[in-house]
Parts: structure tokens; sequence; C-alpha cells
């Protein structure tokens, strides 16, 4: 059997199109096709139902699936102990987060690599969504619980998304004392399409959207973007009220950038923050070494309320 076709299926069957794997494999639609026709071929059985709203497998698909990951994950172990070291943790790690995350992760990883020398990081702002039974990473720190099956979850901390604005904004438009209030100001909004569709973020970030706005429906922003990073600057432009996980705000606050909070009396929905890895990586050093870094570092300097 051409394990090239058998990894085509399972990329597939992971992403659930031809359109979906070929954007992960950087092959086009109808590679794929072909890729998967050749193992039904070869294997002269059926693998997928094709439907409108996406691929189903078959009875003889999902075996050969049970297979396939069983393999991938048997050699995703083999190179994490082949990578780390008897000694030591080492080899590639790449880490999947959020653009909010980053910023108190970043400054950190010196830290990390003084004591891993032989660990070589790579950095991946997707907002955490890499998929990590493909090996689009090797770990990740999302917010919100993981929607991934057969994945290693560890709670880290919780934050709450709350409303802020600069003391130019307030006094040029003034401050909300009521959700209602919002109805006469700009409002910056995350945008779902990119940061992964129901991503946690945007889903609790858009609040001031909705709080207040009677049977009508939703308020519309004055701008939508993809990130925290991005609904930050806009905030410190001045352009109108927008909302970050408390833990960005206060570390921005810190630095003296002029945020002040919007509507403090109204409840902020709140995000629980996981560190997440494939089950067949349970043994890596280099997993385990940041894993054990990472909650060093939160209990040095919690993050919103602790989880």
């Amino acid at each position: 059997m051409d394990w090239d076709r058998v990894r085509v299926f399972h990329t597939v069957a992971e992403a659930g199109s031809f359109t979906h794997a070929g954007a992960i494999l950087a092959l086009s639609q109808s590679a794929i096709s072909r890729q998967i026709s050749s193992l039904e071929q070869q294997l002269k059985a059926r693998l997928f139902h094709r439907h409108a709203r996406g691929l189903v497998l078959t009875e003889q698909g999902e075996v050969l699936y049970q297979t396939a990951r069983d393999v991938i994950d048997r050699l995703a172990m083999a190179e994490a102990r082949v990578s780390d070291s008897l000694e030591q943790a080492g080899g590639t790690l790449r880490i999947s987060t959020t653009a909010a995350f980053a910023q108190w992760l970043a400054p950190r990883l010196k830290a990390f690599q003084d004591r891993h020398a032989d660990v070589r990081v790579v950095l991946q702002l997707d907002e955490g969504n890499a998929n990590l039974a493909l090996r689009q990473a090797d770990v990740a720190i999302r917010m919100g619980a993981p929607s991934q099956l057969d994945l290693i979850q560890r709670p880290l901390f919780a934050t709450h998304i709350q409303a802020y604005a600069t003391a130019d904004y307030v006094r040029a438009h003034g401050l909300p004392q009521r959700p209602e209030d919002l109805d006469g100001h700009r409002l910056i909004a995350y945008r779902d399409s990119l940061t992964a569709p129901g991503s946690a973020l945007a889903a609790e970030g858009n609040w001031l959207l909705r709080a207040g706005a009677g049977e009508e429906g939703g308020r519309q922003p004055a701008l939508a973007v993809d990130d925290a990073q991005a609904v930050h600057l806009a905030i410190r432009s001045g352009l109108g009220i927008g909302t970050l996980p408390c833990f960005f705000a206060e570390d921005a606050k810190a630095q003296d950038q002029g945020l002040i909070r919007i509507l403090p009396a109204v409840p902020a929905p709140r995000l629980d923050a996981y560190l997440v890895y494939a089950v067949a990586l349970r043994g890596s050093k280099r997993i385990g070494a940041f894993r054990d870094f990472v909650m060093h570092e939160l209990r040095k300097a919690p993050m919103g309320k602790a989880a």
C-alpha cells in the first residue's frame, strides 16, 4: 500500500473535504481526488460517501482511518523519542497560540531556551487552532475548551473579556453608564471567519455587540479584525471601544498606555485557557519541559483569575 496515498487519505478524513485537505497538504483538489481514487482502486473498496455537506467515512474507510491514525501516532511518538535525548529535551518545538497569549509568552522564551538550549522553538500565531492530530504543531495554548478529540488538556488559567477605551476617546464621546448607552459608540469587534468558525474569542469577545441591544438584533461594529493584538491597536488609536482578555489589557495598562475599563459593573464573559497536545506525544521531553515551564511562570505571575 502506497504510504503517500494513505497519508493523503488520513488528512482528508481529518479535514472532512478535499478542499481543506488540499490547503493543509499544499496540493490541488484534483490531485487529492486522484490519490483517493487510486487508493480506492488498489483496495477495491469505497472509502468515503460523498455528500453535499462534506465527506463521510464508509465502514471500510473507518477501518483504514483507525489503522492510519494508530500508525501516525506511533510515528509521532517515535519522532519525539528520537528528537529527545536520554538526558535532556531537544529538537524543534512548534507552539500554536493566540496573538494575545504570545504577548505574555514571547518575552519569557529566553528563560525557557536558557534552560533548554537544545530545543528550537517555532511560535505559530494561529489563534491556537492548529490541528494537532495532523501535526500542524506539537503543542497549543488555546482560549476555550479544545474541540479536537484525543488530546491531553491541561487547564492553565481563566481570564475575562473586558471592555476598554482610551481616555481621549471617552473625553470626546462620553463614558457609557449602561449597556444601552453603547448604541451611540463606535465598537471594535472580532471577525469570526479567519480566527476559525466558532472561535471562543470571537464568540465571547463580541459581547459589546449584544449587551443591551434589545430584540432588534446586535449592533454593527465600526471595525472588525481577527485577533486581540489588532483590537488592542485599534483601541489605542482612539477608534472606539473594544474588548480584550484582561491579562492582555492589564499588561498594556502597566505600560501606561492609557486604557480605561468600560462598564466595569457588567459581568464579563470568562474564557478558560488550556495547554493541549496529542496523546501520542505524552512522553515527549520537550513538551514536558515546556509544560512545566509555563506552569512555573504562571505561578510566579498569575493571569486574571487562576483556573
